[in-house]
């Protein structure tokens, strides 16, 4: 009864490192998100230039694109 049960142990999906890698996307997913909050204006009468930063435009975009990247090569990672 005992052997049947060492066999029987939780196997998890992916390896330890595939987990530590899928953090580190979504860390990276959550830094772009961060990157793009800001820039409304506290009177809505005035237009704010600042919305069409290289920050919000570019950057946060990208970030999040890397992140996303990131993380589906954590999923599609082979396990030894």
């Amino acid at each position: 009864m005992k052997n049947n049960n060492e066999e029987q142990k939780q196997q998890f999906l992916f390896d330890g490192i595939n987990y530590k890698i899928l953090l580190i996307g979504i860390a990276v997913i959550a830094l772009g998100f961060i990157l793009m909050s800001g820039g409304g204006s506290d009177n809505p009468n005035v237009f704010n230039e600042d919305v069409f930063s290289f920050r919000r435009i570019r950057l946060a975009p990208t970030t999040v694109l890397i992140g996303f990247g990131i993380t589906i090569y954590s999923i599609f990672k082979k396990s030894k």
